[in-house]
């Protein structure tokens, strides 16, 4: 891995990195609110397997930066500001009801798994590690919130409507993770990582096939949301506040 390459690869880990961290702090808010206990406990997991895996991505950044990879991704969640971070804009929206929530983690879901997919053979040995790890908790993900859209989508009138609010707001979104990411050519030329422009149909096929299982109607018309991986909604900013004020407290201090 050349100069380049190698800092391409720094900002490309960290949206991986970020993209797992932010959407874990959502999915901690349902802890004790969830539907139903079994999905009390279920999700709250998920979260935990988020975090983890984003301290897979963020240690694999701080080697690369030559920083310490067991105590630089304390700083990477605790110290940044929302302009420091790149992550993709759907995994700071508000977690909203429980169709919202859901759909948008089926949504990420069957996104990481087709991006896992082309890390876990990419040219650079650390990274490809790392995608086959965390594709074997990733599956189960899937395949849970695969059958929860299932579920909601083909249940009563009610749990329909609310997902296809859910699908319409987020779909948007949702097309904004095909963004490329930052470093991403440089990277794809070297077989270090996937080209997201070229495996985003699969990833549609597979969204797509699955909401019209859960008689789901996918938006026509989709309108760019102005957003990026280095231009946030401002409720990031306010979920930072929540996941960083304790830290924050006493910046020096080993949490």
């Amino acid at each position: 891995m050349n100069d380049a390459q190698r800092q391409a690869a720094v900002e490309y880990l960290l949206s991986l990195g970020d993209d797992e961290l932010v959407l874990a702090h959502r999915d901690s808010e349902w802890t004790g609110h969830a539907p139903i206990l079994e999905e009390d406990i279920a999700f709250a997991n998920i979260a935990l397997d988020e975090m983890g895996h984003a301290v897979i991505w963020y240690r694999l950044h701080a080697d690369l930066a030559g920083k310490d990879p067991e105590t630089y991704p304390d700083h990477l969640v605790f110290q940044r500001t929302a302009e420091g971070f790149r992550n993709a804009p759907i995994v700071e929206l508000p977690n909203g009801d429980w169709a919202f929530s859901m759909l948008r983690q089926f949504l990420f879901d069957a996104a990481e798994q087709v991006w896992l997919e082309g890390l876990g053979r990419s040219a650079h040995a650390p990274i490809a590690a790392a995608a086959r790890k965390i594709m074997t908790e990733e599956r189960y993900h899937l395949r849970h919130t695969r059958a929860w859209t299932l579920r909601l989508g083909l249940g009563t009138e009610e749990s329909h409507a609310r997902m296809q609010r859910a699908l319409d707001a987020l779909w948007p979104f949702a097309c904004d993770l095909w963004t490329a990411r930052p470093g991403e050519h440089e990277l794809v030329t070297a077989g270090i990582c996937p080209d997201g422009g070229s495996i985003w149909r699969t990833w549609e096929a597979e969204v797509v096939s699955q909401l019209e299982k859960a008689d789901l109607a996918r938006p026509k018309a989709v309108q760019p949301t102005g957003f990026d991986r280095t231009h946030h909604t401002p409720h990031l900013t306010e979920s930072l506040a929540e996941m960083q004020s304790v830290a924050r407290l006493e910046p020096e201090g080993v949490w």
